[in-house]
């Protein structure tokens, strides 16, 4: 027989009630009685049957997703996932929403933060730039008792749902020396906002390869478009006025539909690497065309999935299985879409 409620308070030594603040991360309880009932946890072995839990708290969870308002396919593929799986989800009561968070205003992503409450939400996903605006929201959602995790965007907290940025831009830059081979010039690096942490983390993995390993290969600063076609043209166009040695391009971010598109038509792309990030339609139509080497991608369905899971042993108060939770890197070229 399993251990109980029961034995784990006689273990602890304390009540079946702080047993049960303890074990749903209820305020009230001193740090040394929430240290020996986990101790107890560990002792004994205890294990708690989470369907029973959910139906004791005579409601199921109610996660959410804070994402930019602004996006392209790749949040579409996100916000696909998210639906699908609260649909999915309402069988184990627990549902799945969207908060849209300006991204290009972190004061007003804040105040979209602060107006959520624990009554609102049990758990929170966040992709926003890290900024110390954003940081401080998070903070106070946490004081108010709403559980968060970062989404894909790291904010430097336990628990991130996403790849391993660095990693990611490693194996750009490994992808981007070996499509060149002895081919010397430029490599031009494009990203939506330089503000996200994963972009800055994609180009020290990036920078760390080409830079020990590829000398023939020097890497431009970092371009940022915004998001904006106009801008991306401009400084697209720029670039490719300036240097006419650019043998590279590197799309940083999660939106390479503009980008590519505009980089078609300002130049030949014949003699030109590019490697972008995230599996959507316009990257694989560019895998297909030639236009692009290679996408790096993680699976957005992973990424939704890891999320619910991570707040979910957060508000239960539970280990978080790591190995279930990495999200892989994966390598997408024409032939194995």
């Amino acid at each position: 027989m399993r251990p109980t409620t029961r034995d784990l308070a006689k273990a602890a030594g304390v009540s079946l009630a702080t047993v049960d603040r303890v074990l749903n991360g209820r305020a009230g309880v001193r740090k040394k009685t929430v240290d020996a009932v986990n101790d107890a946890i560990r002792r004994i072995g205890f294990e708690r049957n989470q369907i029973a839990a959910t139906l004791a708290r005579q409601r199921g969870y109610r996660f959410g997703f804070a994402l930019p308002r602004s996006g392209g396919e790749f949040m579409e593929e996100i916000l696909d996932r998210i639906r699908e799986f609260d649909k999915a989800g309402r069988a184990e009561m627990v549902e799945a929403r969207v908060i849209h968070l300006d991204d290009q205003n972190p004061h007003r992503a804040a105040r979209t933060l602060s107006r959520l409450s624990a009554e609102d939400l049990d758990g929170l996903a966040i992709m926003a730039p890290e900024t110390p605006q954003i940081r401080d929201a998070i903070q106070r959602m946490r004081e108010r008792g709403i559980q968060t995790v970062p989404f894909v965007s790291n904010q430097q907290e336990d628990g991130f749902v996403g790849i391993d940025n660095r990693a990611a831009g490693a194996t750009a830059g490994r992808l981007m020396g070996r499509f060149l081979g002895s081919v010397q010039g430029a490599i031009v690096a494009l990203t939506e906002t330089t503000q996200s942490r994963d972009s800055l983390e994609r180009r020290l993995g990036f920078d760390s390869v080409i830079n020990h390993e590829y000398p023939g290969l020097r890497i431009l600063p970092t371009l940022e478009t915004h998001g904006d076609p106009g801008r991306t043209e401009l400084v697209l166009r720029n670039v490719l006025a300036a240097h006419d040695d650019i043998v590279g391009l590197y799309l940083m971010g999660a939106e390479a539909h503009t980008p590519i598109d505009i980089a078609r038509h300002l130049q030949a792309t014949e003699n030109r690497v590019t490697i972008a990030h995230e599996r959507t339609p316009s990257t694989e139509a560019a895998l297909r065309q030639g236009d692009i080497a290679a996408v790096i991608h993680q699976d957005p369905g992973h990424l939704v999935r890891s999320a619910v899971r991570i707040l979910r042993a957060k508000c239960e108060n539970r280990a978080i299985l790591a190995s279930q939770e990495r999200i892989r890197i994966e390598i997408l070229i024409a032939e194995n879409l």
